[in-house]
């Protein structure tokens, strides 16, 4: 089935899609290395793996609600931990066999953007760790 663009930027299927020049004028150079580019900030380096507010945690690149903050936690890996998910259909999962490991990568399920990977060695009650990058994550407060 070939999708057609029902609004800007968005497919048929609820999809936002961006031309490279776009994305680039919409999001920081860090932003776009994460999102778009797959890349990982540094250990420790971003902006809310210590965030302790409460809110909902949304997607930088398209604004769609990602996780919701009761389910953040600090796992000591130097990046933003979740248990779960605002929801079942707001995150992607595909199988990543890049730098040599094998993990799952958690992308945006709106925009298609990178956001971390889940490990299986979080706590209760899921026992999933996401590990996602401060970058691609907004924090609106409640």
């Amino acid at each position: 089935m070939v999708e057609t663009k029902t609004e800007t930027n968005m497919t048929s299927a609820g999809k936002v899609e961006k031309s490279e020049a776009e994305w680039r004028k919409e999001l920081t150079p860090t932003q776009y290395a994460v999102l778009r580019e797959k890349a990982t900030e540094r250990p420790f380096s971003g902006e809310y793996e210590h965030e302790q507010r409460t809110g909902t945690y949304v997607c930088a690149g398209c604004g769609q609600t990602l996780f919701e903050s009761d389910a953040k936690f600090d796992s000591g890996c130097g990046w933003p931990s979740f248990t779960q998910p605002a929801g079942e259909s707001q995150v992607d999962e595909e199988r990543d066999v890049s730098h040599g490991m094998i993990r799952t990568e958690v992308l945006c399920s709106k925009c298609s953007g990178h956001l971390g990977h889940v490990f299986n060695d979080g706590p209760g009650p899921t026992g999933l760790r996401y590990c996602i990058n401060s970058a691609a994550l907004k924090l609106e407060p409640k």
